[in-house]
């Protein structure tokens, strides 16, 4: 799998679960652990992305610094 398309996934996924916490935030009958578990779950996705995004922009820079 190519690195932008496995930022694509993580991406979709990340939607995903900002769709389901939204819905469930709006739910009388929330359960505020599985709340919990999914917003933990969203931000490692956003810290992976984040993290992959940072390796792709070094790897661009790095040939115009040399």
């Amino acid at each position: 799998m190519s690195i932008e398309a496995r930022v694509r996934e993580l991406d979709h996924r990340h939607q995903s679960l900002k769709e389901i916490i939204a819905r469930e935030e709006r739910s009388p009958s929330s359960d505020s652990l599985y709340l919990t578990e999914l917003k933990r779950k969203k931000l490692k996705l956003k810290e992976e992305i984040e993290r992959i995004k940072a390796h792709i922009r070094q790897d661009v820079d790095e040939p115009m610094l040399q």
